[in-house]
């Protein structure tokens, strides 16, 4: 097999992905209107099985973290091809999680992140049926669970840890952004600092100060840290919580925040710089202050010139879908632990990410249903291979 004659697929992928859209808007709206947050996934997990048993994939099963997995059968088992979607989402059962259909757009909480992702791993098997593809190498479709803010990865790291089926490559699947091509990992930490004035606190002591003060003074201190052009470094200061009232003093306060960089060092180096700010900090108000390490990712990951990075770029280019490349903190750093080559890409275009009227385009979804066919086709025909 060559390249063009995957790229030559493509039209009639796109094609056939547009004639199953009713399946695929009725499978994101069932899919996103079941509350999924991380560490509760079990319902969205279920539907997704469900999907997978209707179009008859083999060994539809979870595991003992909530994992969901189907087997799209291949001629041969000398290696595997993972596709991944993570279940969960940001909002709680609380949220309003109605999802409403619009000329244009899907409209809801987390229908880019990530309903969409599980709702196109609950299509692409009839896609496949519909287009004839028959793989040589098996196809594991799995919803993981336990991806995101304190499930640091779980799902996917207790499946990889546990898993005795060869992996020869992995494609992770997010619902934005179009043309989201991500193929390394960067150095992370992902933190919160919590602030807590005692029921006793000296009001009167020097540097005595409310729990949002004393957050703030800590805030400084970061945005004082020297961060350097090379290698590529942030620190993102995610959201910020405390207090209860106009007229009461915050008594407890919470900063979540991020680091990130090309390198490990720099990671570790920002960290203690932290640390010794906080403990300056509570030393001078007597304020308690914790910080919780959440998850840590180790940079790494398949270079520019890779097979599995150029045959994204070419099946994205004759789909006139522009590659957007940026390192990746998600489901492609346990795989890069585990040195599996993977890429992540994106489905659709999207607004409003991560709030609760967060909304998706409609019409690139098949170039991005086209797009990950064209993958798994290119994979299972050797064309991403190392040799």
């Amino acid at each position: 097999m060559k390249i063009n004659d995957v790229i030559e697929g493509l039209p009639r992928y796109r094609e056939a992905a547009g004639q199953l859209r009713e399946m695929v808007l009725a499978n994101l709206v069932m899919m996103g209107e079941i509350p999924a947050p991380t560490f509760h996934e079990e319902n969205r997990v279920r539907f997704l099985q469900d999907r997978f048993s209707e179009c008859g994939l083999q060994n539809c099963s979870t595991d003992e973290i909530g994992n969901g997995f189907g087997i799209y059968p291949g001629e041969n088992q000398d290696g595997h091809i993972l596709l991944i979607a993570h279940a969960d989402t940001i909002f709680d059962e609380k949220t309003d999680h109605t999802i409403s259909l619009q000329s244009e757009w899907v409209k809801g909480p987390g229908v880019g992140d990530n309903s969409l992702g599980m709702a196109v791993l609950a299509t692409l098997p009839f896609l496949m049926e519909q287009v004839e593809f028959k793989p040589r190498s098996s196809i594991i479709l799995m919803g993981a669970t336990r991806s995101l803010g304190r499930g640091d990865l779980e799902g996917l790291r207790f499946f990889l840890k546990n898993n005795r089926m060869p992996i020869r490559c992995a494609l992770c699947v997010e619902g934005v952004q179009f043309g989201r091509l991500s193929y390394s990992s960067l150095g992370m930490l992902r933190g919160e600092i919590e602030v807590h004035v005692p029921e006793m606190y000296d009001w009167t002591r020097f540097g005595a100060a409310g729990a949002i003060i004393t957050l703030n003074d800590v805030i400084n201190r970061i945005n004082q840290i020297r961060l350097p052009k090379r290698p590529k470094t942030s620190i993102v200061l995610g959201s910020i919580r405390g207090g209860t009232a106009f007229n009461t003093t915050a008594t407890q306060a919470v900063l979540r925040f991020e680091i990130r960089s090309e390198s490990a060092d720099v990671v570790r180096s920002i960290h203690e710089q932290i640390e010794d700010a906080i403990g300056e900090i509570s030393s001078e108000t007597n304020a308690e202050i914790e910080l919780d390490i959440l998850a840590r990712r180790k940079p790494g990951g398949t270079g520019f010139r890779h097979p599995l990075v150029r045959r994204a770029r070419e099946i994205m280019r004759a789909l006139d879908i522009e590659p957007r490349i940026a390192p990746s903190t998600s489901e492609l750093s346990a795989l890069i632990d585990h040195k599996i080559p993977a890429v992540t890409l994106g489905l659709t275009t999207g607004e409003r990410l991560n709030q609760p009227d967060e909304r998706i385009r409609i019409d690139p979804m098949f170039a991005g249903l086209a797009q990950l066919l064209g993958m798994l086709k290119a994979i299972d025909g050797g064309l991403c291979d190392e040799h």
